[in-house]
């Protein structure tokens, strides 16, 4: 049943933000139970501009928020270097909540513009 929510709500999230913000690219979240990962998406041309991750080889003990905001200052230097500035959040089936909210949070005092 939950499934069906996430689906619902990520198709409803994405169709509207299609609609209204169709020059820009588009920055998906991916969020896993001990990571986060995100990508900044051209989706006229179907193609991951820029990526970046917290999974790493080497297991640090750091806790969950502070990934999210490492994640988001590779993103936003990323962008910034390719002259990328104004995007859209694409949040999926995640709540604007939590690790979501403190990505976009560090996203927009890194200088995106969303």
């Amino acid at each position: 049943m939950t499934n069906i929510i996430h689906k619902k709500r990520a198709q409803k999230i994405r169709k509207r933000l299609k609609k209204v913000n169709s020059n820009r690219f588009r920055l998906t979240v991916f969020r896993s139970s001990r990571n986060i990962s995100a990508q900044i998406i051209d989706d006229k041309k179907n193609k991951t501009l820029i990526s970046a991750t917290s999974i790493s080889k080497k297991k640090d003990n750091i806790n969950k928020k502070d990934l999210s905001l490492k994640v988001a200052e590779k993103l936003t230097k990323q962008a910034l270097d390719k002259k990328i500035t104004k995007v859209y959040f694409d949040r999926g089936k995640y709540k604007y909540h939590g690790r979501i909210k403190f990505f976009a949070e560090a996203l927009r005092k890194g200088g995106l513009i969303f």
